[in-house]
């Protein structure tokens, strides 16, 4: 009777005992990897991010951001945290042109008129089509930069004709509207652009307007080309080591997915605030917008037409049909009008009237 007595409370000293073990462990350490500027808005978001999800973990997972490709640079990005240098990564699909050939859709010239439409235009592609490219990670969100426009050192661009020779900044399929349009692509990381601009590596850039003041460059950059119409934007990702996913126990999982799929509007809608920023940063320094009539926009439009051409021929050399390409491309084309009347109906503030 005593032993028995012993061996009860011995286990009602366990199950006293293993809880407090459980909730005193320390926390699952995450490594989150960003390449851009600690002052920018992406790293200050991102920054935000980790912050609320430590809360929400309550001491379960820590998620640390190194910004400033302390960790990882942009375009070692994807294959850094695949192999678990980061455990979370931020980066765009321009710099690892053909590591994921279905999403690089959102690179093309095909209208967007925001980021924060693009943005969720990205999100339902992936929800709808869930390409391969990404099976090896965990997708946590996707974004868009604002859109991309013409900006120049020392020439006005007014016409296609003045792009002539100019060497441009452009990666990925945004270097091949560069190339398009009749300029010469130069691809350079963004942290590099202002000191490339500044040694005349480079006589311009094609990227949002929010560039001229989150990396600077709005105190070199003299002028501005009101190019939008074409419609390309740069599509950034956040992803996670899928193996170090796996390992985390299903509450926890839940937690940082539907916190991701909530973090994503307010990622979408910081973009267009930040490129209004960038407008003001610029003709504050004393920089000129140049408009582009809509007779000059659709010889634009018209000149960037081969790259999404090209994008198919791509695509169907990797095995892809060229019916399933055309389907992607009128499902992108549809979700644009249908958040081009969100857009609207939500009175967002956005750079340019369409």
């Amino acid at each position: 009777m005593a032993k028995r007595a012993m061996g009860f409370l011995v286990a009602f000293s366990m199950l006293l005992v293993i809880p407090s073990l459980i909730w005193g462990a320390d926390p699952v350490k995450l490594k989150f990897a960003n390449y851009f500027p600690p002052t920018h808005m992406n790293s200050v978001m991102m920054g935000k991010f980790c912050e609320e999800l430590n809360k929400k973990l309550a001491g379960k997972v820590e998620l640390t951001q190194y910004a400033g490709s302390t960790l990882l640079a942009a375009p070692k990005m994807a294959a850094g945290v695949a192999s678990g240098i980061a455990d979370l990564g931020l980066s765009n699909l321009s710099y690892t042109r053909g590591r994921f050939p279905v999403m690089e859709i959102m690179d093309l010239p095909l209208g967007f008129p925001s980021a924060w439409i693009a943005s969720h235009v990205a999100n339902d592609f992936y929800q709808k089509f869930k390409p391969k490219d990404f099976d090896q990670y965990q997708v946590l969100m996707f974004s868009t930069s604002p859109i991309n426009v013409i900006q120049t050192l020392k020439k006005p661009v007014k016409s296609l004709e003045d792009l002539k020779g100019l060497k441009l900044r452009g990666t990925g399929r945004l270097g091949d509207i560069v190339k398009a349009l009749g300029a010469t692509p130069v691809p350079i990381e963004t942290p590099d652009l202002y000191d490339s601009l500044k040694r005349g590596v480079i006589e311009g850039v094609l990227l949002p307007i929010e560039t001229l003041k989150g990396f600077k460059t709005g105190e070199l950059l003299k002028f501005t080309t009101a190019s939008w119409k074409v419609g390309s934007a740069y599509c950034f990702y956040v992803v996670m080591n899928k193996d170090k996913w796996n390992s985390l126990p299903p509450d926890v999982q839940k937690v940082i997915a539907d916190f991701s799929q909530e973090f994503k509007e307010s990622w979408a809608a910081a973009w267009n605030n930040i490129d209004l920023e960038g407008k003001d940063f610029f003709l504050k320094q004393g920089g000129q917008i140049i408009p582009v009539a809509d007779a000059e926009s659709a010889r634009w439009v018209k000149a960037a037409e081969p790259v999404i051409a090209d994008y198919k021929k791509d695509l169907i050399s990797k095995g892809h049909k060229a019916e399933e390409i055309e389907g992607w491309l009128a499902f992108v084309r549809e979700r644009i009008e249908y958040w081009k009347g969100q857009e609207k109906s939500r009175k967002i503030p956005t750079t340019y009237q369409y």
